[in-house]
């Protein structure tokens, strides 16, 4: 272990997602049972710079792992990407001689960690917390699959009533650049199509699959689209589609935001503990400049460098070909 390091602080940043409180919670304890001093960061890299950071010990996060959002806020914060602004939050750290951090969060996150670390030498593991599922070095981020369970169950009530009704309906979920959440609640729901950002689908390759549906009596059809699908939002495509195939009676769901919050599955509570553990243990290691993520099922470490520019999550082949062939 790494003496060097005696007090760490741990922040949220970005958008919330369920399994963060987990993460805080192992990454305070974990902390405090090697001997370090823990600090919270209210409200993410705001918070470093309004200086809102509290002394953190084994009961702060006490009866924390079941909440969903993040116990510590989160902010995006445009005056952190300014040097005078991370000349602040240095300065607010030093004053506390906090010489670890952790940051929990996405690509927005990590690019002002890498550059942070870079330019004042603080030392920085991230833990990826995103409920896209759309960093490079984990198969899994943090919020993912509670993201996908609310999803599917919120799928599944409205596929009760298109189904009573003859429906055809639009849900549209998050999604902007990938379409992880879409591709893996169409295949877990059973929906008829899938439009995802990744993947160019025409509105009349879309109307030609839900007119085959039609003409073998499918008595109600769901159509899952990505926000960031290139053909536009739920409304959008459906008004297109309905101009053109008006089989059923329409209708469109935005999930929007409800697909952030709820209590984390266990899955998100193993994964935040597993991630806040190690994130401590590497910097207690020296490791810096890192994120760690879950890579088959072991804890394995990427540059933040990494992470960032290798900004892609491939979609697997067999969910594509099984989204129009398990629809039929």
């Amino acid at each position: 272990m790494n003496q060097n390091i005696n007090n760490i602080a741990v922040l949220t940043s970005g958008g919330d997602a369920p399994g963060m409180n987990a993460c805080i919670r192992a990454v305070v304890r974990t902390g405090i049972f090697n001997g370090a001093n823990m600090f919270g960061v209210k409200q993410g890299y705001q918070g470093l710079i309004d200086d809102n950071i509290i002394p953190m010990d084994a009961r702060s996060v006490s009866n924390i792992i079941h909440l969903g959002g993040t116990i510590l806020k989160t902010a995006r914060c445009k005056p952190f990407m300014t040097e005078e602004g991370m000349q602040t939050a240095y300065n607010n750290l030093k004053a506390r001689n906090i010489d670890g951090l952790v940051v929990i969060g996405g690509d927005g996150t990590f690019t002002g960690a890498k550059i942070f670390s870079e330019k004042f030498g603080v030392k920085v593991m991230g833990v990826p917390g995103t409920i896209d599922n759309d960093l490079f070095g984990s198969d899994f981020t943090l919020g993912y699959d509670t993201a996908m369970n609310t999803v599917i169950e919120a799928i599944d009530k409205i596929r009760d009533t298109a189904d009573a009704h003859d429906r055809l309906f639009f849900i549209e979920v998050m999604g902007r650049d990938s379409g992880c959440i879409a591709l893996r609640s169409g295949i877990a729901s059973g929906a008829e199509a899938v439009l995802l950002p990744e993947k160019q689908t025409s509105i009349d390759e879309l109307v030609n699959q839900l007119e085959i549906g039609a003409l073998t009596k499918k008595s109600s059809s769901i159509v899952i689209v990505a926000e960031g699908h290139k053909a536009g939002g739920a409304y959008d495509i459906a008004k297109k589609v309905k101009e053109r195939f008006n089989h059923y009676d329409t209708k469109v769901t935005i999930l929007g935001h409800l697909q952030r919050g709820g209590s984390p599955s266990s899955a998100d509570r193993i994964l935040g503990s597993r991630l806040g553990f190690a994130a401590v243990n590497e910097l207690f290691k020296g490791t810096t400049a890192a994120m760690v993520g879950l890579r088959g099922n072991d804890v394995k470490v990427t540059s933040l460098d990494e992470a960032l520019t290798e900004h892609s999550f491939k979609l697997e082949d067999d969910l594509l070909e099984m989204t129009k062939v398990l629809s039929i």
